[in-house]
């Protein structure tokens, strides 16, 4: 059984999306089996945790193929003040004064 077959399964694809199997397919054929295993496995996590999984199999396929990036965990004082026009605590946001260098923001 090829992989493709295996992710066309998970996603269970109604009968109105059928018609989308060869494009999926391309799409599929398109990534490295490293990729495909992280799609694959990024939509059984959200369906496991019954999390919306787009039900156009292409754009749940597009959608979960764009990796996650990281929330920043650091702002400086600059980009901090252009963000948000302040120099106050927000949004999980705390200010840090090290002894020596500048000032910046950082999140946990």
């Amino acid at each position: 059984m090829s992989t493709f077959n295996h992710i066309w399964a998970l996603l269970e694809p109604k009968i109105e999306y059928t018609n989308l199997i060869y494009r999926c397919k391309e799409l599929w054929d398109s990534f490295p089996i490293e990729k495909q295993r992280e799609i694959y496995l990024k939509i059984r996590n959200k369906k496991l945790e019954h999390v919306f999984v787009d039900y156009n199999p292409l754009l749940a396929i597009r959608n979960n193929a764009n990796s996650l990036r990281p929330k920043p965990r650091q702002m400086s004082f600059n980009d901090y003040y252009i963000k948000y026009g302040t120099t106050e605590e927000k949004d999980g946001w705390r200010m840090v004064k090290p002894k020596e260098g500048n000032v910046f923001y950082e999140r946990n």
